[in-house]
């Protein structure tokens, strides 16, 4: 919004114009009238204003899901491999943890959370981190 709106200043000639022939005891309305015009003014621009942000961010969004598939993340195996072998490996300890402190239920959970994690890293790797299904490099 321009500081000197034409139509804003036509607005304020108008405003002034009447109280000088309506006299001060109508001032607060005409004054609430031309805030209210003012304020219809203003969120006017700010929903212009942030429907072009949304257009521009949805653009931005429909050019980042166009990016070409190319082949295999290379390392992607590795990375796969080397998440599950790590946790077999703090496995060892944790199990010995859990067996000595809670006994075989101990066990059972420190099991199951090692495998919640394997699971939910292994789904994470195939659909990506937006849901979607990547392709893998098993070949």
């Amino acid at each position: 919004m321009d500081a000197r709106d034409p139509e804003l200043s036509k607005e304020l000639s108008a405003t002034l114009q009447a109280r000088k022939d309506l006299g001060a005891e109508y001032e607060s309305e005409l004054v609430d009238s031309f805030l209210d015009k003012v304020a219809a003014r203003v969120d006017s621009h700010v929903e212009q204003r942030v429907r072009r942000e949304l257009a521009q961010q949805q653009t931005s969004i429909a050019r980042a899901d166009r990016r070409p598939v190319g082949p295999p993340r290379q390392g992607a195996r590795f990375a796969r491999y080397g998440f599950a072998g790590f946790t077999m490996i703090a496995a060892i300890p944790l199990s010995a943890i859990a067996a000595t402190q809670a006994h075989a239920a101990g066990l059972f959970i420190t099991w199951a959370g090692i495998v919640g994690v394997n699971v939910a890293q292994a789904l994470s790797s195939v659909h990506g981190p937006r849901g979607k299904q990547e392709k893998d490099d098993w070949t």
